[in-house]
């Protein structure tokens, strides 16, 4: 659920706040690691770039965890985001469900 009243935390504050710092790893130890740039790990890290796939995996196997939970919190960052610029579209025509719950989509 995102938070309503502020930001999401970006990965890479997350990566930095709570792997990095704790475990008293540079960013250029860990983008060394990584077989990055440090400029490709400190722009995640400052919230100037996202985390893409690859990243994700990257960072998932580095700390022995899932790589969904590196895409989920970049998942909610940009949905926030976008939230806070998107204007409502009224809905298309009446829908219901048939055989109600979650059965096939039909236009009313």
């Amino acid at each position: 659920m995102l938070p309503k009243k502020r930001s999401p935390t970006h990965p890479g504050k997350m990566l930095l706040k709570e792997f990095l710092e704790p475990l008293n790893i540079t960013q250029k130890d860990f983008a060394a690691h990584l077989g990055w740039t440090y400029a490709r790990l400190n722009e995640i890290v400052n919230g100037r770039r996202g985390i893409s796939a690859d990243s994700a995996l990257a960072f998932a196997d580095a700390f022995n965890m899932e790589p969904e939970f590196w895409l989920n919190l970049q998942r909610d960052w940009d949905l926030w985001h976008a939230t806070q610029q998107h204007k409502r579209v009224k809905p298309f025509g009446k829908f219901k469900r048939r055989g109600g719950g979650m059965g096939k989509l039909m236009y009313a």
